[in-house]
């Protein structure tokens, strides 16, 4: 793998290019409209895995989108290293906030991607992520270095909770049999700092519904007199923390893990600005659980968000009325040993009690998934340590992201395999926003490490 470097180099325009196809095809998994690109790319992914020299690729058919999967078997005895990954994507919305249109994609300078960063829905979440783990396997075949075997499952429904994947591997366990799963849907401290993810939140999401009178009302002749669904949801929302920003609901951290002052402490050696933090952002405080510092809020300790909110009247101009119905989408994400179901249900239980006579409340759950978090001193864990370092120069810290990705948890559970998050992204990439954007330079340090974690992996594992 000494070449490694150069076979990046040589071939970056076309890597780049290739990614830029991947990035065209708008495959939103949640949007219905949507539903051919997804599948369009699911074949683009597929082909792509024909190319780079996978032995059998094929598309699985799920309940829900197809799922992308190949191998590559050199030698049983050797172990087997399951790349996992999505090619779905988040909405673009909303489309106003983009500085050029999201399936077009763009490259640009920024000040944190001097060598430029591909601007596009999908070029670190996790379209980008994803292509490095084919790219990176297209140099160890093309230069016969394949040093065990290895798998691919690229799923197109993560951005809306994995439906199919449980059934999927539920099915599947002989075909998917592995020693250690390999993903990239997380990100780094710096381009010069590289951090390996060893914790993830879980997750509950639900929609909630504030039914008030049978039917719009004129807020001339009811307002006053009438309980007005919008104005009763916000108090609700409002209910759900208290002053210091701590979760109301009952029982919410009976299972919260509390973390030792010690591993506060070394969680805390991680380099990080808070001035940095809030110019990023634009804001002129942060704001959280009290007793808590911003890398504990969001990676340790559990939150409560309302994602969106709608009711009434919101087109142009003015409608004088009192809506019948409000709604908010809501995400709880959690920690470890806390149990996604278990405080959907205590949500639901909460949510509804808040509500005054007269008022009726649906919660629907949407989906979820348990935290997760890998040990450092697994072998899994060394050979990505040490892929780092042999590529970057610098050691690796191991950090708890704030982020979920549900099925890691699902992974250990039916496939007794550990999880190694090797992510490149940066938190200034604006996944899940506006104006997503990967560094070219991220995207090629990539490429020329992942065969990096093969090596150590095999060679730990003798």
């Amino acid at each position: 793998m000494d070449n490694i470097k150069n076979y990046v180099q040589e071939n970056k325009e076309r890597f780049l290019n290739e990614l830029i196809e991947l990035l065209k095809i708008p495959s939103v998994s949640a949007d219905s409209a949507y539903s051919q690109d997804v599948i369009n790319t699911a074949e683009a992914v597929k082909a792509s895995l024909e190319k780079a020299g996978c032995d059998k690729v094929e598309l699985c058919e799920t309940p829900g989108y197809p799922i992308v999967y190949a191998e590559k078997t050199i030698d049983p005895a050797l172990p087997t290293v399951l790349v996992y990954g999505h090619y779905d994507v988040q909405p673009a919305d909303p489309i106003e906030l983009w500085t050029s249109p999201p399936f077009e994609p763009v490259i640009k300078t920024t000040e944190l991607h001097p060598e430029g960063a591909i601007f596009a829905r999908g070029a670190c979440d996790d379209k980008g992520q994803m292509y490095m783990h084919v790219k990176a396997f297209e140099y160890m075949i093309a230069n016969n270095c394949l040093p065990c075997n290895v798998k691919f499952m690229i799923e197109g429904e993560e951005e809306v909770g994995s439906p199919s994947l449980s059934w999927f591997v539920e099915r599947n366990q002989e075909k998917l049999k592995n020693d250690v799963i390999l993903i990239s849907d997380t990100g780094m401290i710096s381009n010069q700092q590289p951090s390996i993810t060893t914790g993830l939140r879980g997750l509950s999401y639900v929609e909630v519904e504030v039914t008030g009178p049978n039917r719009d009302l004129h807020s001339g002749l009811y307002g006053g007199a009438v309980a007005n669904p919008i104005n009763i949801l916000a108090k609700m929302i409002a209910q759900l923390h208290d002053e210091n920003n701590h979760i109301t609901i009952p029982g919410f951290y009976d299972r919260v893990e509390e973390l030792s002052r010690e591993e506060r402490d070394e969680m805390a050696k991680a380099p990080f600005s808070l001035d940095a933090y809030k110019k990023a952002l634009d804001i002129e405080d942060v704001y959280g659980e009290a007793t808590y510092t911003t890398n504990e809020r969001n990676s340790i300790r559990p939150t409560l968000d309302v994602n969106g909110i709608w009711g009434g009247y919101t087109g142009e101009g003015a409608k004088t009325v009192i809506a019948s119905k409000a709604f908010a989408k809501i995400s709880m994400r959690l920690v470890p040993d806390q149990d996604w179901n278990e405080i959907t249900e205590l949500f639901t239980k909460h949510f509804i009690s808040l509500a005054p006579k007269g008022i009726k409340v649906k919660v629907t759950p949407h989906h979820g998934g348990q935290a997760y978090v890998t040990p450092i001193d697994s072998i899994g864990y060394k050979a990505a340590a040490a892929a780092y370092e042999e590529s970057f120069g610098i050691k690796p810290i191991p950090v708890r992201s704030g982020g979920s990705i549900p099925i890691v948890a699902l992974f250990e559970k039916e496939l007794k395999s550990k999880t190694i998050m090797m992510g490149f992204g940066l938190d200034s990439d604006a996944i899940h926003s506006p104006n997503e954007h990967y560094g070219i330079f991220n995207y090629m340090k990539g490429i020329e490490t992942i065969p990096l974690f093969y090596k150590h992996f095999t060679e730990m594992s003798k």
